[in-house]
């Protein structure tokens, strides 16, 4: 029997492999036979990390050193893969989703087996593999690495129907602005090895705080070196004001490449920003945690609002999700953001929860661009009526974003918004909110779409929108029958989010994964083999009354805002608040490439400026 240590290579090498067999004999095997090859990949992916996970005890970590390249004196040259209950559930969790989305697309891009042979899925599990690592790994610099690969993967996957030049552009705006952050994370990791010698984070932790000196606060390389270093993943994570090529990347990628950048890639780049905070800059030689705290929440709040009521403004319904990730995507920087064990734990139930949520609706939104090659809210007005498995799935999707119990979104929700109240009395109205518009906006869609409710929307001049209409057809026979993995999957999807919030196991084991995480001095010790502290008192981690309540409000509010919606005159034009603060804030989303790699330079040195500001 394989002891945890051993798994974490497994972890990282069985993707890779089979990515690389599944290219090769793509082009030779039918198109059943290299699906299937490819699925039994991801399965066995699967089991890896299950077991990985099971063996990983709540409190501690596996530690394995490749090639036996061991600490000397404290110091390292070795890459080393460290695995706690939350990086392996986070790797376990995008492997789970790897696999169910390489079952959803069994049939569904219909090409020759001749035609792009195998690339596909063979792109679906390098994208794993990067993803896998980037969670697993203890070292800063393969960190990066990893990043790079899962990037660079994204890119070719989001521009994969090369045959349209709307996912290209998509794609190099998504790449550019990804690579010029992901290169100004290496920029951050080479001044903290200049300063150190060291790329292990844990190592780079106690160098950094032997080298602090008494009564003096952190110096401007310091200060300088942690804004670039969470570029990479503020970028990743679409934190505004980096968020701007999401919606552009998703309103053009396959469907079931939605359902991975949103159900598991940008919450990668907050578990990055969590991890690299808590191990190399939560110590002495670090920032206070006040000033990381306060930054942070005020980036998470500003992302959770931006993409609220950008949400709510959307008729194009990948971009209408997409920007209900950035929305979501806020939520949880704010609980990562507060800390504590109960914030984080509160935040890892939110994520498992919204990622079976957010794919299922990429789904079935894969499901109305192959039946009607249409993803626009108004021109599907009433046409989707007789797909009522569909219909009924995403209405069970939409109240489960808007936080619904006794889905895991809500108690994900309802933990963390717990936790936020402790620290700052308004925070949870901002959880509520958010919840409420974009659970709201995609419910108003579901009415529309698969009910006919209301009046075919008009449109006005001054709310022009991307519409999602006369979209390229992302399979080949678009009057086929539906195949059933594309039903079949978003509901086992959105089976597994009910499952999070129901039974209490997955809770108190997230919870405790939390405890361990937010303990530095047991990381530094499980990475450098040294002897491991007492393990803290796990938070709790399940319904409350309070918990219950602010969730059944926020799926009211949903409710309320939808049919609203619907039952608005569509001859009506739009109010002075509109005008004043939405158009605005939408003509900013430009789509100009120069736009956004500006507002990446404009966020750090605000970052930047905020930090010095406080210290």
């Amino acid at each position: 029997m394989l002891p945890a240590s051993d798994l974490l290579p497994l972890a990282v090498a069985v993707p890779l492999l089979g990515a690389a067999v599944t290219a090769v004999a793509g082009r030779r095997l039918p198109r059943l036979g290299r699906d299937a090859l490819a699925t039994a990949v991801a399965a066995a992916e699967v089991l890896c990390l299950a077991l990985l996970w099971a063996r990983t005890s709540p409190d501690g970590r596996a530690v394995s050193w490749l090639g036996g390249w061991t600490p000397s004196g404290g110091h390292s040259v070795g890459v080393v893969l460290v695995a706690d209950r939350l990086g392996s559930g986070l790797a376990l969790l995008a492997a789970v989703l790897v696999l169910a989305v390489l079952c959803y697309a069994w049939r569904y891009f219909d090409e020759p087996s001749g035609e792009r042979g195998g690339l596909f899925p063979a792109l679906l599990l390098l994208f794993e593999a990067g993803m896998c690592g980037f969670a697993l790994t203890g070292d800063l610099f393969d960190a990066f690495v990893f990043f790079e690969l899962m990037g660079a993967v994204a890119y070719a996957l989001t521009g994969y129907r090369i045959e349209d030049p709307r996912p290209l552009h998509g794609a190099t705006t998504f790449g550019l602005v990804n690579s010029a952050a992901a290169y100004l994370s290496l920029l951050g990791i080479g001044l903290l090895y200049a300063r150190t010698g060291e790329l292990g984070m844990a190592q780079l932790g106690v160098e950094l705080d032997r080298l602090a000196a008494p009564g003096r606060g952190p110096d401007a390389l310091l200060v300088l070196a942690f804004v670039l270093v969470l570029a990479g993943p503020l970028v990743k994570a679409a934190a505004a004001p980096f968020h701007f090529w999401l919606p552009d990347a998703h309103a053009v990628a396959p469907s079931p490449v939605c359902m991975l950048l949103s159900g598991v890639m940008v919450e990668l780049g907050v578990y990055g920003a969590a991890r690299i905070h808590r191990v190399v800059f939560a110590g002495a030689g670090g920032l206070p945690d006040a000033v990381v705290r306060d930054t942070l929440l005020a980036v998470g709040v500003l992302t959770a609002l931006v993409g609220a009521v950008m949400c709510w403004q959307q008729r194009h319904l990948k971009r209408l999700l997409a920007f209900s990730t950035v929305g979501h995507v806020g939520l949880f920087l704010t609980g990562a953001a507060l800390l504590t064990p109960a914030g984080l734990a509160g935040t890892a139930v939110y994520v498992a929860g919204h990622a079976g949520a957010k794919a299922t609706l990429f789904g079935l939104t894969g499901v109305l661009l192959d039946r009607y090659g249409s993803v626009d809210e108004h021109g599907l007005h009433g046409r989707a009526r007789e797909l009522r498995s569909t219909g009924l799935l995403f209405t069970l999707g939409a109240l489960a974003l808007a936080g619904l119990p006794p889905f895991g979104t809500g108690l994900g929700k309802a933990v963390t918004e717990a936790a936020a109240g402790r620290e700052l009395a308004w925070l949870p109205a901002v959880f509520v909110l958010v919840s409420a518009l974009t659970g709201g906006a995609a419910l108003r869609a579901a009415l529309r779409v698969f009910g006919g409710f209301g009046a075919p929307p008009k449109e006005h001049p001054d709310v022009a929108a991307t519409t999602g209409e006369g979209e390229e057809p992302e399979i080949r026979e678009p009057g086929r029958r539906l195949p059933p993995p594309m039903v079949l999957a978003p509901g086992l999807l959105l089976a597994g989010c009910l499952a999070v919030g129901v039974l209490p196991g997955v809770g108190r084991a997230l919870a405790a994964g939390a405890a361990a995480f937010t303990d530095r001095a047991a990381y530094l010790a499980g990475a450098l083999g040294g002897p491991a502290p007492p393990a803290p008192p796990a938070p709790e981690a399940w319904w409350t009354p309070s918990g219950t309540g602010l969730g059944l409000l926020s799926v009211l509010l949903a409710a309320s805002f939808a049919v609203a919606a619907v039952r608005r005159d569509p001859r009506r034009g739009t109010g002075g608040l509109h005008r004043a603060v939405v158009l605005p804030l939408r003509r900013l989303h430009s789509g100009l490439l120069g736009d956004y790699v500006a507002w990446l330079a404009v966020g750090l040195a605000a970052l930047l400026v905020t930090i010095a500001a406080q210290l």
